[in-house]
């Protein structure tokens, strides 16, 4: 089993100012000289993992993570009800992350993430294909509505229970519509316990998609300290409402712009929020990506799941990228 590469603390962050009120904290750490990577969190709004920077290897890495706007350590924050939410958006994120890379002065980086966090990457990837050497995703995801739907309607065939709590904690006459949209308003209301009862219903909902899963905690939402749950709900809620502001199918469609950047695509078998249907689509369309399907894992990844990322980020870490 590969082991995880030894802790590291940033040698350099900031925030930077993107515009529209909104500052993005980011660090980086490992060596100056080194390949450039980006982590991209998952959520949205689930904020930067510091114990992610283990996975690459610091000798030869500059890795930079950054807090997605409203989340993490970037400011304002959504746990704010007053924080507002028009500029936050898929493209506004995708224009972050290229004010970064030029803010840091990185011609091309390595992409990194999963969940939320590969929708991000494709869609950063496919606008700038010529600022990405390679691709790592753990957990593929592309936020279509149609898995949307599946995630908050279609996987409640699973967990009937569960699903009645979710449309309950609804008004009536919104219980047969949009929950998300019907959520996405009440983790925004001005008052504070509908907000919150809300949050956490939300958060029971997520933790029962992923309860049958071998791996990891029986509680990673409901657990999360109380701004960073509201923050992730709140910002979840407004990206699945919206479709994340990109076309049905969008980016499987554009897949083809991904030709000649290198992927590694890894997806857990036990995967009920994200199935992993949508990493084999992704795989027909980008023919320089490679797709293994993780038997032991599922959304929260594995032992095993872990020990591929840290093989596949060694394996580009050496790898000459032509200019």
């Amino acid at each position: 089993m590969t082991d995880r590469h030894p802790p590291i603390d940033p040698y350099d962050q900031g925030m930077l100012d993107v515009g529209h009120g909104n500052l993005v904290h980011w660090e980086v750490c490992g060596n100056p000289e080194g390949k450039p990577a980006l982590v991209v969190h998952g959520g949205p709004g689930s904020g930067c993992d510091p114990g992610v920077r283990r996975c690459f290897d610091p000798e030869r890495y500059r890795t930079v993570l950054f807090d997605q706007r409203g989340c993490g350590r970037s400011t304002p924050h959504a746990s704010d009800p007053a924080t507002d939410l028009t500029h936050n958006t898929t493209h506004q994120l995708v224009r972050d992350m290229e004010r970064l890379r030029e803010h840091l002065g990185i011609d091309r980086w390595l992409l990194f993430g999963g969940s939320w966090g590969s929708t991000l990457i494709l869609a950063y990837a496919e606008a700038h294909p010529d600022r990405v050497s390679e691709i790592v995703i753990s957990g593929v995801t592309t936020t279509r509505r149609s898995e949307i739907d599946w995630l908050y309607r279609g996987v409640a065939r699973f967990f009937p229970e569960a699903w009645q709590r979710l449309r309950a904690g609804v008004p009536g006459n919104a219980r047969d519509g949009d929950l998300v949209a019907a959520y996405a308003r009440l983790v925004s209301d001005p008052d504070p316990d509908v907000r919150a009862r809300a949050t956490a219903d939300w958060c029971a909902w997520e933790d029962a998609v992923l309860s049958l899963e071998p791996s990891g905690s029986d509680r990673p939402y409901g657990d999360l300290p109380d701004a960073a749950r509201t923050a992730l709900v709140r910002l979840a809620s407004h990206y699945f409402a919206h479709g994340a502001w990109l076309d049905e199918g969008q980016l499987l469609r554009d897949a083809g712009r991904l030709a000649g950047i290198p992927g590694v695509l890894l997806h857990g078998r036990h995967d009920l929020s994200s199935p992993h249907g949508t990493a084999w689509e992704l795989a027909q369309v980008w023919p320089d990506a490679e797709l293994t399907v993780v038997d032991d894992a599922g959304h929260k990844g594995s032992e095993t799941m872990r020990a591929l990322v840290i093989g596949a980020l060694d394996r580009f870490a050496g790898r000459r990228v032509s200019r």
